[in-house]
């Protein structure tokens, strides 16, 4: 199963406690995939366009709690007008006075993902988006995550007006708002993991880099030193040159702070520097 879908089943079994959560809910999931219909014998009906069963299990469970309506139940005139009086036109953004507390703002967030959102898998990157048939639906849903302090995105996608977010936190605080806590802990491990793998990446790379360095810089001091001994000898170099150019020869890979140590009286890595620029000075001379 997608990660998408590990989401949509932990928010379908998150039911709020509150009526007027419920309703806030039940709205977003009318609005963006529900649909009023007749029967045969003239009984009204209320359905959802979906091909996803958690959609059509929470819709379905939140007008039993709120309207006492069972699936696939007729409906009479009278609650059939008083639902339509609750929600009003489909075709329009929801009513804001459903989604005037934040509890009811967060219900309808959910609602909304249940309906049309989907999110990537983590492992692959960071995408989370709802897709809408409407602009004003888009803005709407947009207005109300900004209420949280999440800025999200809007493009057209042929017909569609998509939502989205690319950010991991964005994405984590979403998921919070939407109170998919088990989904927003494990997409918080994988985004640590990935952090500290980069991280880790990042440091092997310098490190190799400085290592590079090294020895690229310790091979041209052998080059140095050597034509030195070949064209002047060391007997010619005063006693400190003499010294560092001997035991940079014996210790080719050893780093300028140990080279210092093996020194008579030791000396430190400035020191060590200064020498070896010394000879490099009298190699370039000598070519």
């Amino acid at each position: 199963m997608s990660f998408s879908h590990d989401v949509k089943e932990e928010l379908e079994k998150h039911i709020g406690n509150a009526r007027h959560c419920q309703m806030a809910e039940l709205a977003a999931i009318l609005n963006f995939s529900g649909q009023f219909g007749c029967d045969k014998e003239g009984g009204f009906t209320i359905g959802f366009q979906t091909e996803n069963e958690t959609v059509v299990r929470k819709g379905f469970t939140l007008l039993k709690k709120t309207f006492n309506i069972e699936a696939g139940a007729r409906i009479d005139e009278t609650k059939i007008q008083e639902i339509h009086h609750k929600f009003g036109d489909l075709n329009e953004p929801v009513n804001p006075l459903l989604v005037k507390n934040s509890c009811c703002q967060r219900a309808f967030l959910r609602g909304a993902f249940l309906s049309i959102g989907s999110i990537s898998a983590p492992e692959k990157g960071y995408h989370l988006e709802l897709v809408c048939t409407q602009e004003d639906k888009a803005k709407q849903l947009q207005e109300i995550m900004l209420n949280f302090e999440i800025e999200s995105k809007m493009v057209m996608r042929k017909k569609y007006y998509v939502v989205y977010l690319k950010e991991g936190k964005a994405i984590v605080e979403l998921l919070n708002v939407m109170e998919a806590h088990i989904a927003l802990m494990n997409l918080e491990n994988l985004r640590i993991l990935k952090e500290v793998r980069n991280t880790v990446n990042r440091r092997v790379n310098c490190e190799a880099a400085n290592i590079s360095k090294t020895v690229e810089a310790a091979g041209k001091q052998i080059e140095d030193i050597l034509l030195i001994k070949e064209k002047l000898g060391f007997s010619n170099l005063p006693a400190n040159l003499k010294q560092i150019a001997e035991v940079r020869l014996e210790n080719p890979e050893m780093p300028l702070k140990e080279l210092g140590e093996e020194l008579d009286p030791p000396v430190g890595k400035s020191g060590v520097n200064h020498r070896l620029r010394k000879l490099s000075e009298i190699a370039k001379s000598l070519r």
